[in-house]
């Protein structure tokens, strides 16, 4: 019986994306992509979720594209400009299922940038425990991360639920026995988990 539902962050509840920040900086879309796609991608970016740390990650990539120095530099000078909102619907429902069930968070993100989506939404409160990748220097879909969620906040595989838009972290958590919903959009989500009887 479920009990316990676990929410990642980005592209759930908070909608986070760097050309939120690149965007009026290059005013050409294939310039953007092709940078976001080659120099700032989401690999590097994943190796600071991983707990590398910001300073030490943007001089490895300027010192390896010197000619993008000013751009690698503005991406985390400007980190705060890619956090645009929190996703109204999915906090909706994340209000909702509070009422009647624990609520835990497991995300991938930098432990130098997390205080800030920290300080900027209240919805974080509802949590009762948060894990966050750049903390442990683990990063999901790695099973020693969902090994770690679930033994230090002695949860039990079977009473849990994993949402998180990501596939390969869905089917990593699913692995070990847990409900999954992949999450595509708030509307979905809401169908399932009514579908399945927890909202």
């Amino acid at each position: 019986m479920i009990d316990t539902i676990i929410f990642d962050f980005g592209g759930v509840l908070v909608d986070w994306n760097p050309r939120y920040l690149f965007k009026d900086y290059f005013r050409d879309d294939e310039k953007m992509e092709w940078f976001l796609e080659n120099i700032c991608t989401d690999e590097w970016n994943a190796e600071q979720d991983r707990g590398r740390s910001l300073k030490e990650g943007t001089g490895l990539l300027v010192a390896e594209y010197p000619e993008w120095e000013k751009e690698i530099q503005m991406y985390y000078d400007g980190w705060e400009t890619m956090l645009r909102d929190a996703i109204p619907e999915t906090v909706e429902i994340l209000y909702a299922l509070k009422a009647k069930y624990k609520m835990y968070g497991l995300t991938n993100w930098s432990a130098e940038t997390f205080p800030i989506a920290l300080r900027r939404f209240e919805f974080f409160q509802v949590f009762d425990g948060i894990l966050v990748s750049g903390k442990e220097k683990l990063i999901k879909p790695d099973p020693k991360i969902f090994d770690l969620m679930l033994s230090r906040f002695q949860l039990k595989p079977e009473n849990c639920l994993f949402i998180d838009d990501n596939l390969n972290n869905v089917l990593a958590f699913r692995s070990f026995g847990i409900e999954t919903i992949h999450y595509q959009n708030p509307e979905g989500l809401r169908k399932e988990l009514t579908g399945m009887g927890i909202l």
